[in-house]
């Protein structure tokens, strides 16, 4: 069996539609890879396998049947525990929401399942993202994967660890102030948080309405691009989402980045605070 859990998302889209190899081969690594590393990690809250193989094999008999595909077909994703979805349960890594079934999906899970994604489960969060470290979960501790003694960030930390683990190809998580941001950065990996509008927060759990988005966790930038025309576009259900219409954001990965600026604020430096700038 590949070790197909270290490509790429935009990797394993292309191998499946190509027919180079199936999407069931491909949950099939990952659930192996979940198996083996995750229980020192705890990235996952719920696991749903079996779904998931369902999932794979319906994509299987859509390439098959030369039927066209979605643009995430094959990829296994995760999910914020905040994020509604009608398989398994919606807690908030939460106590008090233990066993609560969401009666139905997010916008961003519609749109996931539409594209042909693979939903491996949910990952773990400051309960009702209301943290920074993930410590905070009342279900469990999640730990940063490249050092077992350290925090992964917060408050989606499970969707960070899924990502630096490789037992996620993608991972949905939610930023309020800076909750994919940190965490990513924490764990070596590509985090946005959507300009606001520009995702639907319908079936997003709140913790602050204006501000919150929900926002890829990937492993590269062409991902996370890849994952941004998928789940971007105005909702009916959501008033406060943008009516402007969704570019594709992996055009602008041109790699030409002449005329760009960075601009360093000197009170990050504190060498600089003295110095000229």
């Amino acid at each position: 069996m590949s070790n197909w859990y270290e490509k790429s998302a935009f990797e394993i889209q292309q191998a499946v539609a190509s027919g180079n190899v199936t999407a069931r081969e491909v949950v099939t690594s990952f659930i192996a890879r979940i198996d083996d590393v995750d229980g020192p990690v705890g990235a996952y809250t719920q696991r749903w396998d079996e779904a998931a193989l369902a999932q794979a094999d319906a994509v299987d008999a859509k390439v098959a049947a030369g039927e066209p595909l979605g643009a995430m077909a094959g990829v296994p994703v995760s999910l914020k525990e905040l994020i509604c979805t009608t398989e398994g349960q919606t807690t908030c890594s939460s106590r008090i929401l233990q066993g609560f079934q969401s009666p139905y999906n997010a916008t961003v899970t519609e749109k996931l399942l539409a594209a042909d994604a693979i939903l491996l489960g949910k990952v773990n969060m400051d309960e009702f993202a209301m943290g920074s470290s993930t410590e905070n979960s009342a279900v469990q501790k999640t730990a940063n994967p490249w050092r077992l003694s350290c925090v992964p960030g917060g408050s989606s930390g499970g969707s960070a660890a899924s990502i630096a683990s490789a037992t996620s190809a993608i991972s949905f998580g939610s930023d309020t102030g800076g909750s994919i941001r940190q965490p990513a950065a924490f764990c070596g990996c590509v985090g946005l948080k959507p300009t606001y509008g520009r995702v639907s927060r319908y079936g997003l759990v709140a913790f602050a309405s204006s501000l919150d988005q929900i926002g890829p966790l990937t492993k590269d930038v062409r991902d996370a691009a890849l994952a941004l025309n998928v789940i971007s576009g105005k909702d009916p259900l959501d008033a406060t989402s943008a009516d402007i219409p969704v570019e594709d954001f992996t055009k602008a990965l041109t790699g030409d980045i002449s005329g760009l600026r960075i601009g360093l604020p000197k009170e990050y430096f504190v060498d600089a605070l003295s110095a000229e700038v």
